[in-house]
């Protein structure tokens, strides 16, 4: 994409962004990113320290989750394994086109986190919808994780206490909303409420290493199954045509890194378009191959049956499959204070934003804040968890949100882009490039859309 020699749009400036904002200048950049504070650019070390490989190691990190647990079902709902490849292979063009436009967007902008770019680029009602549509994507998420934390606590202590599965616990301390209950406020609750995260850097790699094993393991099984495992009616075909987009929240939710990629790409070495286009290419080829492997493999082996959360469908006395809930749990704890951090921070900025209060001049309030916050974050994540059946529901919902970060706004930060640029005649190339992202706003508002409503149609008819 030509650089244009006209100016973005900075309506942003209505609200005075301020460099030292606290959380929100470090807003959803990843914990194993480190990049240069803006004002570093007029000494000229504007450079970041990441290498193209490490930047692909870091955009795989963000993309691959918990996530990856709701893909057979996604499969199954696709119509198969054929319609889930082709819907993969689709959206993924456009997954990639989206992590351009943001690179190139930052650096026409100058700015260095997603939320910034829009801000900047789009102007404030845009940046404001962003950040709102942030704060409630990782709300929903923080609740898919407990609502996981659940579901694996629920199989290893069936394993455990060696109860048949269908007769239940009828033990209080083997209850499933206490076992979440008590996970989350001696694990999760402490690790929530620190102003940084820099710490979670190390256990978000394992977290990685994680979501690797419980993929070898689905693949395994597939391969190796079970003897006591009966035959499953494979579908092969979506049961109407409009089914197959049931399956397109998941899809989002998993390749949704969009929101982390532009800290990353602003820490690279060589923060070049080109070479950030071929360092997200790998990526998420690499995060194709594991979501899709995970996809066949689990659908395959449980047919239509399969579960919302796939390693609910293997027997709790699994040994394999309970280490891979095991490292589900590890990644789903580590994640969630980083994905309420990053939604507290969004929280912060918009109130400091609509007071016109500086940090300084807020310092002793912000502990006071920043408790509370978090508490009733904690609070009501944990509650709608403890009454959300399954994740599929959760998914259904944030994967809307998840399409707007990958579709909608990349789509009007380029559309905006383009139309900045001062030129006498407009090429043929900055008219396909407009119509890409009106193409794209057009598509991320249908998903939003249909799935939302879906989610909603879905929940008033259970």
């Amino acid at each position: 994409m030509a650089q244009g020699t006209g100016s973005i749009n900075s309506d942003y400036k209505d609200w005075e962004w301020s460099d030292d904002a606290g959380e929100r200048a470090r807003l959803l950049q990843s914990p194993s990113v480190e990049t240069v504070p803006k004002n570093s650019e007029s000494q000229g070390n504007s450079l970041g320290t990441t290498s193209a490989l490490g930047a692909v190691f870091i955009v795989v990190n963000a993309a691959l989750g918990a996530g990856l647990l709701n893909f057979p079902a996604a499969f199954s709902m696709a119509g198969g394994v054929a319609a889930g490849i082709t819907l993969q292979m689709c959206m993924l063009i456009f997954i990639i086109g989206g992590l351009v436009i943001l690179a190139y967007c930052s650096q026409a902008s100058n700015e260095r986190t997603y939320q910034e770019v829009v801000w900047a680029v789009c102007g404030k009602v845009p940046g404001v919808l962003c950040e709102v549509a942030i704060a409630v994507y990782t709300f929903g998420t923080c609740i898919a994780f407990l609502i996981i934390i659940g579901d694996q606590e629920d199989k290893i202590i069936a394993a455990l206490v060696k109860e048949p599965e269908e007769v239940g616990s009828s033990c209080w301390y083997t209850d499933r909303k206490f076992t979440i209950s008590i996970t989350a406020f001696l694990l999760i609750l402490p690790l929530s409420i620190p102003k940084e995260i820099g710490f979670q850097k190390y256990a978000s790699s394992l977290s990685v290493i994680g979501t690797w094993y419980v993929t070898a393991v689905i693949i395994i099984k597939y391969i190796w199954p079970d003897k006591e495992l009966v035959p499953v009616e494979i579908p092969t075909s979506p049961s109407t045509w409009t089914a197959v987009f049931n399956a397109m929240p998941t899809i989002c939710f998993g390749f949704q890194c969009h929101v982390s990629s532009v800290p990353v790409f602003n820490s690279m070495k060589q923060p070049e378009v080109k070479t950030w286009g071929a360092v997200v290419t790998a990526a998420m080829v690499i995060a194709l191959f594991v979501y899709t492997g995970t996809g066949i493999c689990g659908f395959l082996t449980f047919g239509a049956g399969v579960e919302q959360d796939v390693l609910m469908s293997y027997p709790s006395n699994d040994i394999p499959v309970a280490l891979a809930r095991a490292f589900i749990i590890l990644c789903v704890l580590t994640s969630y204070p980083i994905l309420h951090f990053c939604g507290r921070a969004v929280l912060e900025g918009l109130w400091l934003r609509y007071t016109g209060i500086t940090v300084e001049e807020d310092v002793v309030r912000e502990r006071r804040r920043r408790l509370l916050q978090t508490i009733s974050w904690f609070l009501l994540t944990l509650l709608l968890a403890l009454f959300i059946p399954d994740i599929g529901k959760v998914i259904s919902v944030i994967g809307g949100l998840a399409a707007c970060f990958i579709f909608v706004f990349p789509g009007l930060c380029l559309i905006q882009a383009k139309l900045s640029e001062i030129q006498e005649t407009r090429a043929i190339s900055w008219w396909a490039q407009v119509s890409y992202g009106v193409f794209m706003v057009t598509l991320g508002a249908f998903i939003f859309g249909q799935t939302t409503a879906n989610a909603i149609f879905v929940d008033l008819t259970a």
